[in-house]
C-alpha cells in the first residue's frame, strides 16, 4: 500500500505559523486521484493525504493577526494534507470558520458546497422557478446543489445510476429538496416530457460523469444552455452531437474549485461573501453535511476501501 500511519515530529512554530489540532477530514475522490497520481496537482512525496477538513487553533506565531487559539480553521487551498492529528501551517494557508457550524459541516465545507455554490452562480443567471439538471446527484456536490438550489427557489432534476436500493436513495434526495430524481436510463425515455410539463427546461447542466450520461442529459437543455463539467467519474470523454452546437448553440464549460481560488486569491471580498452565504445556509438548516460515515484515523484503510466502492452514498470522514 502507498499509505501508512506514521508518527512525525510537529514542526517548530515560526512567527507567521499556526499550530492546529485537526478534528475531522473527509476522503474525497480528488484525494484518491492525488494518491493514484492522476490529479492536476500532486504533492511532492512523501506527503500527507487529504485536501479538506477542519481543525482548532492551539497556538499562533507572534506575527499572526487573523487567528487566535480556539479558532476553527479550514484549508484555504488544496494540498494542505489534512489526514493528520496536528500540523503547523503558514497563516495564509488557513481560513477561519465560525465555531457555531457543526464539525462535520465545517470539515466538508471548503470543496463541495463551494463548488455547488459557484456553479449555480457563475454560469447562468438563474431566477426562482428556473430548473437545473445534474448527474451524480448523490455525490457530495450533488447533495449541496439540491439544497442550495432549493433555498433559492430553483428546481433540480437529479440523475443517478440505477442501483439495488434506488427507492431509498430517491427518498433521501427528495428529503434534501430534489424536485425530480431519474435514472440515467430514464433520460432516454419519452416520460421525460412529463417532467417538463410542470417545470421549465433547464438552462444549466452540471456534469460530474462524462460519457453517455452527459450526452443524454444535454438533450434536455434549453437552446443556448450551458453544460458545466466538474468531474469525470465514468472516465469517458464528453460527447456532444454536432447538431447540439449548430442548431441549439449549447456552451460547454469547465469548473475546478482549486482554480477559482487561485484566480480569486486577491478577491478577499468574493471569497468572504461565498463563505458567509454558505455558512448562513448551514445555520438556517438549509444546507447539511453530506451523508457521512465517521471513522477513527487508525481505521483509515477500511475508510479508503469504502470510499472507492461503487454506488457509495456516504462520505468517509476521518476523526482525528
Amino acid at each position: 500500500s502507498l499509505l501508512r500511519l506514521k508518527d512525525l515530529e510537529v514542526a517548530k512554530l515560526g512567527d507567521s505559523d499556526v499550530h492546529v489540532k485537526m478534528l475531522a477530514a473527509p476522503i474525497n475522490p480528488a484525494d484518491i486521484n492525488m494518491i493514484q497520481g492522476t490529479y492536476a496537482i500532486l504533492s511532492p512525496l512523501p506527503a500527507v493525504g487529504g485536501n479538506e477538513g477542519v481543525g482548532e487553533v492551539l497556538e499562533v506565531g507572534r506575527r499572526v493577526a487573523s487567528l487566535k487559539p480556539g479558532d476553527r480553521v479550514i484549508p484555504a487551498g488544496a494540498g494542505l494534507g489534512t489526514w493528520r492529528t496536528q500540523g503547523v501551517f503558514p497563516e495564509e494557508m488557513l481560513l477561519k470558520v465560525p465555531s457555531d457550524i457543526p464539525v462535520l459541516c465545517a470539515a466538508t465545507l471548503s470543496i463541495n458546497p463551494c463548488t455547488a455554490y459557484r456553479m449555480l452562480a457563475d454560469f447562468e443567471t438563474l431566477a426562482p422557478g428556473d430548473s437545473v439538471i445534474q448527474n451524480a446527484a448523490n455525490s457530495g456536490v450533488g447533495q449541496a446543489v439540491i439544497q442550495i438550489a432549493k433555498a433559492s427557489g430553483i428546481k433540480t432534476i437529479n440523475v443517478v445510476r440505477d442501483r439495488p436500493d434506488l427507492p431509498k436513495l430517491v427518498e433521501r434526495l427528495m428529503a434534501l429538496g430534489a424536485e425530480h430524481v431519474v435514472t440515467e436510463e430514464m433520460l432516454r425515455k419519452p416520460e421525460m416530457k412529463e417532467i417538463f410539463k410542470s417545470i421549465p427546461k433547464p438552462r444549466l447542466a452540471l456534469n460530474c460523469v462524462g460519457g453517455k450520461s452527459t450526452t443524454d442529459m444535454l438533450r434536455h437543455l434549453q437552446p443556448k444552455g450551458t453544460v458545466v463539467t466538474y468531474g469525470g467519474m465514468a472516465r469517458q470523454p464528453v460527447m456532444v452531437p454536432v447538431s447540439a452546437f449548430i442548431f441549439r448553440d449549447l456552451r460547454l464549460r469547465g469548473f475546478w474549485m482549486t482554480q477559482w481560488r487561485k484566480d480569486h486569491a486577491q478577491d478577499q471580498e468574493g471569497l468572504a461573501s461565498m463563505m458567509d452565504a454558505v455558512c448562513q445556509l448551514i445555520r438556517r438548516g438549509q444546507l447539511t453535511a453530506p451523508a457521512c460515515t465517521e471513522v477513527p484515523l487508525q481505521d483509515y484503510r477500511a475508510a479508503l476501501e469504502a470510499s472507492m466502492k461503487p454506488f457509495t452514498s456516504s462520505k468517509q470522514i476521518l476523526l482525528l
